[in-house]
């Protein structure tokens, strides 16, 4: 599930992106200036991405079924990799539209008042956005820089949010700057650059998100760090001779399946191995909540050392002796 401080970032982007939406429409309308128009068609795009966010985290949360018997918790990956095309389809796509539109067709810029005012409105909501998210991803990955905690982050709402507002923000620095230019110089394709500028910018951002949201998508393991604590915990337990090795596939932010390689004493028997394996799901679950589902074979070490050597790093299903 996402978590509280994630869904608060995103409703309070949600909000700021309605507002601010509305106010470019209008101020583009009146203005005639294609930067605005840009803005205005990034500021929906957005607020479309946060409902699409919102609807992916409810949908997450649905429990398993006999169709889904992991659960519906990968659905927010798949709306987050939406979201990465929206913004390039929609809002780098429309802004490069009206910035080669401008270009070939240039028109003057009416009513600028109206435009810094609008931007220096955006400006506000959209930095009270950009604090509010950035402080809820940070609360994720407090020890890390911004980009290694963007690249071992596993959670798409959060991260999406903070990228869609510096998009915003440095989008509203580029309207801004295109106008002045354009009545400085008198000449109006200034804000035609602006509207590509702006184009730039969206197209790189929905890169970024739609390669980790890609990733995720498709299965990306767990922090390192969660596995050597579960094989820790594992080696630890009576009756395990060796723990051989571990498979993790992240389903959702805090949500995680772990399959293991375990080597049990020969002396131990099926319902004494059952019994060790229901301690070890106890604890691992008991130290790491995040694991929803833990599957464990009863592997020698040459075995498995075998099937390594082979290129099998999955367990399959008839490999499975518990799991929950």
């Amino acid at each position: 599930m996402a978590k509280s401080g994630t869904v608060t970032a995103v409703w309070a982007a949600l909000a700021g992106n309605l507002m601010v939406a509305a106010a470019k429409f209008v101020a583009a309308a009146i203005s005639g200036s294609a930067a605005m128009l840009s803005e205005a068609v990034h500021s929906l795009v957005d607020t479309i991405n946060e409902l699409l966010l919102l609807y992916g985290i409810a949908r997450s949360q649905r429990p398993a079924d006999r169709l889904h018997p992991l659960g519906y918790a990968r659905e927010l990956y798949f709306w987050s990799f939406v979201v990465a095309l929206l913004i390039f389809g929609l809002g780098a796509g429309v802004s490069a539209y009206q910035g080669i539109h401008r270009l070939l067709q240039p028109q003057p810029i009416e009513r600028p008042s109206l435009i810094f005012a609008v931007l220096a409105a955006s400006l506000l909501f959209e930095g009270i956005s950009w604090v509010v998210g950035t402080r809820a991803f940070r609360a994720t990955k407090p020890d890390l820089g911004w980009w290694e905690a963007f690249r071992r982050s596993k959670d798409p709402p959060a991260f999406i949010v903070v990228f869609e507002d510096s998009a915003a923000v440095l989008g509203i620095m580029a309207a801004a700057a295109g106008t002045t230019a354009a009545i400085v110089t008198g000449d109006s394709r200034w804000d035609g650059y602006a509207s590509l500028l702006i184009a730039l910018i969206l197209a790189g951002v929905a890169a970024l998100l739609a390669r980790e949201s890609k990733a995720l998508l498709i299965g990306e393991r767990a922090d390192p760090a969660l596995s050597e604590a579960i094989m820790g915990i594992a080696a630890g337990l009576a009756g395990v001779c060796s723990a051989n090795s571990i498979v993790t596939v992240q389903l959702a932010p805090n949500s995680v399946v772990a399959t293991l390689s375990l080597d049990f004493f020969d002396t131990m028997r099926a319902p004494d191995i059952e019994r060790a394996v229901i301690e070890l799901e106890t604890k691992i679950r008991s130290a790491h909540p995040e694991v929803s589902a833990l599957f464990v074979k009863p592997q020698s070490v040459q075995h498995a050392a075998q099937r390594r050597d082979q290129g099998e790093t999955m367990m399959s299903p008839d490999d499975v002796l518990s799991g929950g």
